[in-house]
């Protein structure tokens, strides 16, 4: 094609045109988009007002969008969720390392207080409370049907202060009570030892300081022995997880 014709006013005009002309064909593919998600979006409305209008029970309104935000996420996979403002200050606090309390890791399980791992050095470790134990009252409180932000809050507090936990424990025949004493937690989240010549790295909980302290255990190990291990061993049972 000739340079020339680049140049020509027609040829510019013709171009702007056509540019111009396609701008409602492709805004009209986003509205259509818009629109189906609009309507979608009608029908959850439809359903949460006939919900509140029409429900055997008064329902919260937070409550409800709360479920559909968290019904939502995990539609998409196992690991994604919603933390409100008190889920996450309780994830910083986890991640952080430390925080006044027994060092439990808890999970809510149909409307019961789940123990998923104490951590080691801690009330809950030294008085013996293992992974899989119920709790069901704090200090004779029923906690069943509550929520885990209030059990995880009343279980923490001052240092030096005490909780009485009632324990069922599968396999157990009654529940049993432990009285514990609140200290500073200072999570520890790597351990090391070396046993013949091969370094055992133990990882309780993922925070932030566990990269680091993984790189520190394996610069222990190596100077414990003067050389390098014959292997690792990487133990993550009872990590409940973490950040």
């Amino acid at each position: 094609m000739p340079k020339s014709l680049f140049r020509s006013p027609l040829f510019r005009a013709t171009a702007l045109v056509s540019a111009i002309a396609m701008i409602p064909a492709a805004t009209a593919g986003f509205a259509a988009v818009d629109s189906q998600t609009f309507r979608e979006l009608d029908v959850f409305m439809d359903v949460f007002q006939r919900v509140r209008a029409d429900y055997v029970d008064k329902v919260d309104d937070k409550k409800l969008i709360k479920g559909a935000i968290d019904g939502m996420l995990a539609s998409l996979d196992p690991h994604s969720s919603y933390l409100d403002a008190s889920d996450f200050d309780n994830m910083r606090t986890q991640t952080d390392g430390n925080y006044g309390g027994l060092g439990l890791t808890v999970s809510m399980e149909d409307g019961a207080v789940k123990v998923i791992a104490p951590s080691e050095d801690t009330p809950a470790y030294r008085a013996g409370i293992k992974a899989g134990d119920y709790i069901t009252h704090l200090n004779g409180t029923l906690l069943y049907g509550g929520t885990l932000d209030e059990a995880v809050g009343q279980m923490r507090g001052k240092p030096g202060t005490t909780v009485k936990l009632t324990i069922v424990r599968p396999g157990r025949d009654k529940p049993f009570d432990v009285t514990l004493t609140r200290e500073i937690i200072e999570l520890k989240p790597v351990k090391w030892e070396v046993k013949d010549g091969v370094g055992y790295i133990n990882i309780n909980s993922f925070s932030k300081n566990t990269g680091a302290d993984v790189r520190a255990a394996l610069m222990g190990i190596d100077k414990a022995l003067g050389h390098r291990p014959i292997g690792y061993v990487v133990d993550l049972r009872s990590n409940p997880g973490g950040l």
